[in-house]
Parts: structure tokens; C-alpha cells; sequence
């Protein structure tokens, strides 16, 4: 369990961004992100969920969202599964690229909840199965980027 003595210090809401491309499994990530947000003290009204068509659409979503300037952190959700092609490599690459875009142009925490697996069952293994809640992970790593920026920012400000 993530270490919730984290958290946002700095005003603002949590965006999760989800992709509704695989629902059955990115809904379940949602859970997992939303019971995080709640241990982490933020209240479900401060959080935006923000619905995109596929996992490639992420960056494109979290870039509109961090320029509004009113999140203290995004957290994307998504779910690529290989198939037979390369489509796979393109879309798992380009989705993790453009959150990392973000993350950095903006400053701004990107928790990366997008599962890149073989299977459905590998899918379903890490979004509440044996494998844990990845959703929950990446919503509690955002969140504790946050606070630890927060206490950066802080302590630039007072020297």
C-alpha cells in the first residue's frame, strides 16, 4: 500500500484521464484510481474523469488538460493488448510518449496507469485481479509526484 502520509498540498483537482477502448478492463482501473484518490484525502467532487476513444489518445487529452492549470496531477488510464500486428508497439509507444510529453513539459504528475500486456487475462490480472490494481498505482504515484513538487516549489520559495 502507497504511503498516504503524501498529500496534495498543492490546491487544485486530479484529472484521470480514461480510455473507453477495453472498458471491461479500463473501468477497473478507474475503480482502483478513484479508491486511491479517496485514501489519498481527495474528494470525489475534486476529481474530473475525462473519457478518450483509445489509449493513443491520452497525450493529446492530458496536454489539454494540464494547459487549463487547475490539476495538481493527471492520472491516464488505458489498456493495450498485443495482437498479430505492430499496431501494438505503435500504440503502447506513442501513448507513453505523449504522457511523458506532458509530464514534463508541463511539470505536471502523469500517473501512466495504461497497461501493455499479451492477454486478456493479463489484462484482467492487473486491473483488481492477482496482480493488483495498476489504476490504483498510478493514481497514488501521481499523487505522491504532486506532494513532492508541492515540497519542492516550497522550499524554492522560501530560500
Amino acid at each position: 500500500m502507497p504511503d498516504f502520509s503524501y498529500r496534495l498540498r498543492r490546491s487544485g483537482r486530479v484529472a484521470i484521464l480514461v480510455s473507453r477502448y477495453n472498458e471491461l478492463i479500463t473501468g477497473k482501473l478507474l475503480e482502483g484510481a478513484l479508491a486511491c484518490c479517496g485514501e489519498a484525502g481527495v474528494a470525489r467532487d475534486e476529481v474530473d474523469l475525462i473519457w478518450v476513444p483509445g489509449a493513443f489518445e491520452l497525450g493529446a487529452a492530458a496536454a489539454a488538460a494540464a494547459k487549463t492549470g487547475r490539476y495538481a496531477c493527471l492520472v491516464a488510464l488505458g489498456v493495450v493488448i498485443r495482437g498479430e500486428t505492430p499496431h501494438f508497439e505503435y500504440v503502447a509507444g506513442e501513448a507513453a510518449r505523449g504522457v511523458n510529453e506532458v509530464a514534463v513539459s508541463y511539470a505536471l504528475p502523469v500517473g501512466f496507469g495504461v497497461l501493455t500486456v499479451d492477454t486478456l487475462q493479463q489484462a484482467m490480472d492487473r486491473a483488481g485481479g492477482s496482480a493488483g490494481n495498476k489504476g490504483h498505482e498510478a493514481a497514488a504515484a501521481a499523487i505522491q509526484t504532486a506532494d513532492v513538487l508541492a515540497q519542492l516549489r516550497a522550499h524554492h520559495a522560501e530560500s
